[in-house]
């Protein structure tokens, strides 16, 4: 399942589950942008570890709430490397409060990152997806988007509205051979999971039937198989990782 010199944007690409599929990516042939708003140490980490093991990386800095700076990066893209084949939209944040605290400015932080720097990215790269051979949309969602959680409504809107959001596209983009896909986490073991005390850990844990967290690796691996080929008849769909909590 390589992905060999095809073009891959990850935004959110210097930590987490963006990291770890940027690396993926990478390792499997991939030429890959390493898009990051502010952690550019990080970025130019990932970078440099894919280069070290043979592969093509670019660190691209752009907040993908912010439709210039995309037109930008997709300007240091093309002169870079051309048209992109596959564009896997990952940046998210989180802002967690009760709704009786959330304020506008909460809802519309979180919202303008995480669904509107879909839109934008996707608006963006969007001929360039149609008109690859076999162009890829890779959206990463959340099992918070499919179930909701406690105060986590601006959150869970976002990754909800990316379901919909894929499905439509999909419909779009189908005539032209190229696909859309969403990718539904459940939680994973990043830097914002390992932050949470060691009781809510637990008791987190126990709602989930394989009993621990996911891998950044695990969710990667499913992105590289749809980044790649033999993905070529799946579209539309969304893919949980979860170990079953959504059961």
């Amino acid at each position: 399942m390589n992905t060999n010199k095809r073009t891959c944007v990850i935004t959110g690409a210097s930590r987490g589950i963006g990291r770890a599929i940027t690396k993926e990516l990478g390792q499997s042939g991939a030429n890959v942008i390493v898009n990051y708003r502010s952690s550019e140490s990080a970025a130019y980490d990932v970078a440099e570890s894919i280069e070290e093991n043979g592969g093509t990386a670019v660190p691209v800095q752009a907040d993908v709430s912010d439709i210039s700076q995309v037109k930008a990066m997709r300007d240091t893209v093309h002169g870079e490397f051309g048209s992109i084949d596959v564009l896997v939209n990952n940046a998210g944040i989180t802002v967690d409060k009760t709704f009786t605290n959330m304020t506008e400015a909460d809802w519309k932080q979180v919202i303008d990152v995480n669904l509107g720097g879909v839109f934008n990215c996707t608006k963006t790269f969007y001929e360039d997806i149609k008109k690859a051979n076999e162009g890829r949309l890779i959206n990463i969602s959340s099992v918070i988007g499919k179930q909701g959680n406690y105060g986590q409504s601006n959150y869970a809107a976002s990754k909800s509205g990316m379901l919909g959001f894929t499905r439509s596209i999909a419909l779009e983009l189908a005539s032209s051979g190229s696909t859309a896909n969403c990718v539904a986490p459940g939680y994973t073991r990043t830097d914002m999971v390992d932050d949470v005390p060691e009781d809510i850990q637990d008791k987190l844990r126990s709602k989930i039937p394989l009993n621990r967290f996911a891998e950044p690796e695990e969710i990667a691996n499913v992105v590289r198989f749809l980044a790649s080929e033999e993905s070529s008849y799946m579209t539309g769909e969304v893919i949980d990782v979860n170990g079953a909590i959504d059961l």
